[in-house]
């Protein structure tokens, strides 16, 4: 992995829906092993929800849009339907920022990511922990 792509930005759906925590989990502990930083790492805590209470929905917008300036990248696992992994995804790619976006094998992915051709953004598929892991490193080595 590209040691130089240090500060990640992992997106993940927390409101809309929890199913795929522990590919986030498996994802994040990924990265940090490969030593980058994960800004977001808290979206993989099981009660993120309850870690963010006693925030303001604009504490919690202000702190994510200068983690998506800080980074070096977003990589968002997109299986899961949401509008604040949308967001997050379509921020990045405005400020050109390279954007991964994974999702599992045979789900139903919006159009519009799959025929989205903005430069910067990498959209792959995946069935195994070794797939994503491939994608990620195949993304982040590109990113020099």
């Amino acid at each position: 992995m590209n040691k130089g792509m240090k500060n990640i930005y992992f997106c993940g759906s927390i409101a809309g829906g929890r199913q795929y925590l522990e590919v986030y989990q498996k994802i994040v502990a990924y990265l940090k092993a490969a030593g980058h930083r994960v800004l977001t790492e808290h979206v993989v805590q099981p009660d993120v929800l309850a870690l963010e209470k006693n925030y303001t929905p604009e504490q919690i917008y202000s702190r994510d849009i200068e983690w998506l300036k800080e980074c070096d990248g977003v990589i968002a696992e997109v299986s899961n339907p949401s509008l604040g992994v949308g967001y997050e995804v379509c921020y990045a790619l405005r400020i050109g920022k390279p954007v991964l976006c994974l999702y599992r094998r045979g789900i139903f992915l919006t159009r519009m990511i799959l025929g989205n051709t903005s430069k910067g953004l990498a959209v792959r598929d995946y069935e195994t922990d070794f797939e994503w892991e491939r994608s990620i490193n195949s993304f982040l080595s590109r990113q020099r």
